[in-house]
């Protein structure tokens, strides 16, 4: 058996950018919104005991509250934006998802290294009728994609489109 290994054309190499990417669903922003929310409260409720109890921070207390509703309006704009950024398809075979700001990341799976799809949901995307599509390849404890804010009933789909997918590489 000769072995060869010949040099890839790149110009010939299919294009990433070319793929149509699906956006998350749009309710995904409220349940990134709501779970915000919820954090800037219980840390709100935090901070205004410790001025409550420290008379001398109270001096700064306007200060401390105009900061704090600014990075709270930051955080939610970042969050925002980040949301709309990710995306994510399905191929023949495999998946691609992208997420980020600054910096865009791809990550590609095929289905030959997938070895686990979990369908997750949290409370308050439940309430909004969305999942979370986690897919497991060998050697880690946590998901290599976790692509978010899809109907619940397509995640559902996926997640058997997907083990379909795994058990016809056995």
């Amino acid at each position: 058996m000769h072995f060869t290994n010949e040099v890839i054309d790149k110009t010939e190499l299919p294009k990433l950018e070319t793929v149509v990417l699906s956006k998350l669903d749009p309710q995904y922003w409220k349940v990134v919104t709501i779970s915000i929310i919820i954090t800037f409260l219980v840390l709100g409720l935090g901070l205004g005991c410790l001025l409550y109890y420290q008379p001398e921070l109270q001096i700064y207390s306007t200060t401390i509250a105009l900061l704090y509703g600014l990075l709270c309006v930051l955080v939610l704009g970042i969050s925002n934006l980040s949301a709309q950024k990710k995306a994510f398809a399905f191929r023949t075979h495999d998946v691609i998802f992208k997420n980020g700001i600054l910096a865009t990341n791809t990550i590609v799976i095929p289905y030959n290294r997938v070895q686990h799809v979990a369908l997750q949901e949290g409370f308050i995307a439940r309430f909004f009728g969305l999942a979370t599509v986690a897919l497991y390849t060998a050697g880690g404890s946590s998901s290599d994609i976790a692509i978010p804010g899809i109907a619940k009933e397509q995640a559902a789909g996926i997640k058997q489109l997907l083990m379909g997918k795994i058990q016809n590489k056995l």
